[in-house]
């Protein structure tokens, strides 16, 4: 065989295998990811973050396709489709997931955080790592903590000071023991509503009130339905980016690392509007004037936390003293 010929063929295995390469290099073609909350808010920031990462470097091969509002999937079927692989990422409240595993009731737990950045460091470097791994039974690989934020009272009946202004107070709450505990321990009666018929429910006086963060108070204009806001900080409202792991498995190595890679974009610009958009909505709360606001202070809350011990004495073992323990040392 002559040179010429040699150099012939090894160019078309070469451009043969280039295009073979070419055409593997992205495994999927669209991604679908559904979330329950408006569009203004950190999490759907943090989507949108993360779609336009995976647009802009696949050149647009890898659609990614953002359904917020509950406008594909609820509160209480979003979790069934991603086992299903219906949808490939979902950002629940972990309250949602605690009939999988008890322990995602951590961010329930009554004054158990003390700041934003003592939530990152649990979920980035302590026991949060292992809480990541609480639903790889159903399939589901835990990816991120997506924070919201602290908790905050509002109702439509007197402003909420102390311990016994919560009697019998009807009071929405997500799904979860523990958050019916709090209310029960404190002589309200919780409901569990989804989110997205939240405002309806106050509207039409179903419940008298509702514990929430600055920034989902205000996007969903709960203050239009409200009449009194405690600042309480007495738990908090945070979320768990899962996907599907046979989605994750069926991915080749170029696109596995592509997506991982937005996800940490994305998480990054979750974060950091999830402090600064409810640090705006709480100025913009105060600024519309629709609820009389009260700020609990240290004493309030020390009367709230001592009156709450029960809770602790009932669901410490099943989420965990180690778990327990460690939220509290950051």
């Amino acid at each position: 065989m002559s040179l010429y010929r040699v150099l012939i063929l090894s160019a078309l295995s070469f451009f043969l295998s280039l295009g073979q390469a070419l055409a593997e290099d992205y495994s999927v073609n669209v991604i679908r990811f559904s979330h329950v909350v408006s569009e203004n808010t950190p999490k759907h920031q943090g989507a949108l973050k993360l779609k336009e990462y995976i647009e802009e470097k696949s050149n647009g091969e890898i659609k990614v396709q953002v359904y917020p509002n509950s406008s594909l999937y609820g509160d209480k079927d979003e979790v069934e489709n991603l086992i299903a692989n219906n949808v490939q990422f979902i950002c629940p409240d972990m309250s949602k997931l605690t009939r999988y595993d008890p322990r995602y009731d951590v961010p329930s737990m009554p004054f158990l955080f003390s700041s934003d950045q003592a939530v990152l460091d649990f979920w980035d470097k302590g026991k949060g790592q292992d809480l990541l791994k609480g639903l790889e039974s159903e399939g589901i690989i835990g990816l991120k903590c997506w924070p919201n934020g602290f908790k905050n009272i509002t109702n439509n009946e007197r402003p909420i000071k102390k311990p016994e202004d919560l009697e019998g107070l009807k009071i929405r709450t997500q799904s979860g023991e523990v958050l019916s505990a709090i209310y029960k321990t404190l002589d309200a009666s919780p409901s569990s509503i989804a989110f997205g018929e939240l405002f309806t429910a106050l509207q039409q006086g179903v419940v008298d009130g509702q514990s929430n963060t600055f920034s989902n108070i205000y996007t969903k204009k709960l203050d239009e339905v409200q009449k009194y806001m405690s600042v309480t900080k007495h738990n908090r409202v945070d979320y768990l980016l899962l996907t599907n792991k046979r989605f994750m498995d069926s991915l080749n190595k170029k696109t596995k690392k592509l997506v991982m890679d937005a996800v940490e974009v994305a998480t990054k610009k979750e974060r950091e509007l999830s402090i600064s958009l409810n640090a705006e909505a709480y100025e913009k709360l105060k600024e519309r004037e629709q609820m009389e606001i009260y700020e609990l202070t240290e004493e309030d809350r020390e009367d709230f936390r001592e009156a709450l011990a029960p809770v602790y004495e009932k669901y410490g073992s099943a989420i965990g003293q180690d778990v327990i323990k460690d939220a509290m040392s950051w």
